[in-house]
């Protein structure tokens, strides 16, 4: 099992506080049996618990990428902190003892076997095939919901707009937030989150000039948002059996929430074991949508893309979900699903296996860098002038040198033509000042991660770095 190593066992652990709990019990010597299978595919032992008896733990590696974790603890934890102490045990070098494996876990790995060549059984090209059927029906008083929820956020957004932002007090703010709540009962969450953060905007601690310019932006954005999702609406109204817009991100900003099986049936999911590197992540709080978000950003190893991965965490719940973490092997997707998107694009996989990073995978990703900054200015600003497009897309850029300015930096590519590096409010995390800190060799002649935003105050567009990829490692600057 050369691929079970300490960032593959994080990478499976719910949180930071899980990987704490499990290296404390290799720590603390708590196994007091540690077993492998002959052909170390399953690892298992004891770990001592609050009880008097231990507790059983295994980890089945037969299937790489998809290990199979048992437990006798009660934890609601997957996997949990003894199985995480297990995985640490074996990749920190503590002796494993060869042993014949329990029956239990003998039955229950034949079991599963049983259940996957079932899967494989050839199917019958005769047999008549029941295919999903769409309740028309239930659509229709979906959409018809939907349709109700959209008229009543318009008349808010007017309300906000005749009142004029200048006079809002806290009063009608608090209607406005209540009112806001009311939408959940309309399948729109999307356009719900957006209103919310219309909202949040008049708290923020900031002076009022940027206040207004936030909220006006936010008020466009829902504005269009509405426009859009009516027509789109109005039309699946008339004629239900229209697909769902599986081209663009509207889907996604009326909330729906697509799932592999849909997004399999668009043909949006590769099978060709892709490989990725991620090279910049990040965790935020979003107050308007009540969720915690871990967000990676992935260079395709195939395809030169940069994706993103997207993981949400709602505040109620946080504790049951996985958190991601910053990953620095090459992640191979068995299958790869794509997001309706543009220039970046959400991706996820269920299954995974991880290999180091090597020099060849460093220059693909250099390979795939765009040379020409007019050339990718012009791409940007296309995109960020649609409404509901992502304002803050991220771009692999080789750049030639870097020079500081006045006030910050600029890069400039190899036809001397410049970009104004700055941090971006959006990011709250400021990069720029970490770059006089890092060897000159890593600022000329080399690749850049950014992340671009719409400089209001200058009317222009800047870039954050997140990181530089030399021919040999990935330097993080948001990680």
């Amino acid at each position: 099992m050369n691929y079970l190593t300490e960032s593959y066992v994080d990478s499976l652990a719910q949180n930071s506080s899980a990987i704490k709990n499990g290296k404390d019990l290799v720590k603390k010597n708590s196994f007091p049996l540690l077993c492998q299978s002959e052909d170390s595919t399953i690892i298992f032992g004891e770990c001592k618990g609050s009880g008097k008896d231990p507790y059983q733990c295994s980890v089945d590696m037969a299937k790489e990428g998809n290990p199979v974790f048992r437990c006798s603890c009660p934890s609601r934890q997957f996997p949990c902190k003894h199985n995480l102490g297990l995985m640490y045990a074996y990749t920190s070098g503590k002796s494993f003892t060869t042993a014949s494996v329990p029956q239990d876990i003998v039955d229950k790995r034949e079991k599963a076997e049983k259940r996957e060549e079932k899967k494989k059984e050839p199917v019958d090209p005769d047999a008549s095939v029941a295919k999903r059927k769409t309740n028309k029906s239930a659509l229709l008083k979906k959409i018809a919901a939907q349709l109700e929820g959209i008229s009543i956020a318009e008349k808010l957004i007017l309300q906000l707009v005749q009142s004029g932002l200048g006079s809002l007090d806290k009063k009608v703010l608090k209607t406005v937030e209540e009112q806001a709540k009311q939408l959940g009962n309309y399948y729109i969450p999307g356009v719900q989150t957006a209103l919310r953060d219309v909202n949040l905007q008049f708290h923020a601690e900031a002076d009022r000039e940027t206040v207004y310019t936030n909220a006006i932006e936010q008020l466009t954005i829902l504005q269009a948002l509405i426009k859009k999702s009516r027509e789109y609406l109005n039309r699946r109204l008339e004629n239900p059996d229209l697909p769902m817009d599986s081209e663009s991100t509207l889907e996604e900003w009326l909330g729906h929430a697509w799932q592999i099986a849909e997004l399999r049936e668009l043909g949006r999911v590769r099978s060709d074991s892709s490989e990725l590197v991620q090279l910049s992540f990040r965790s935020y709080t979003d107050h308007a949508r009540g969720e915690y978000i871990d967000e990676g950003y992935w260079s395709d190893l195939r395809s030169g893309q940069i994706h993103f991965t997207r993981t949400y965490r709602p505040f109620r719940a946080a504790k049951y979900i996985r958190e991601d973490d910053s990953v620095f092997g090459v992640v191979k997707a068995k299958e790869l699903a794509q997001y309706p998107g543009e220039l970046n694009t959400r991706v996820r996989w269920e299954e995974a296996a991880f290999r180091d990073a090597d020099s060849q995978d460093f220059q693909t990703i250099r390979s795939a860098a765009h040379k020409s900054f007019p050339e990718m200015i012009k791409n940007v600003k296309n995109q960020i002038k649609n409404p509901l497009s992502d304002k803050r897309p991220v771009v692999l850029l080789q750049f030639a040198d870097m020079k500081k300015t006045e006030t910050s930096y600029v890069l400039l590519d190899e036809q001397g033509k410049q970009l104004p590096l700055g941090d971006i409010p959006y990011l709250s995390e400021p990069t720029t000042h970490l770059l006089p800190m890092l060897n000159k060799a890593f600022l000329q002649n080399q690749v850049m991660l950014v992340m671009f935003e719409h400089n209001w105050q200058h009317n222009r567009l800047e870039a954050q770095p997140l990181s530089i990829v030399t021919t040999n490692e990935v330097v993080r600057l948001l990680y």
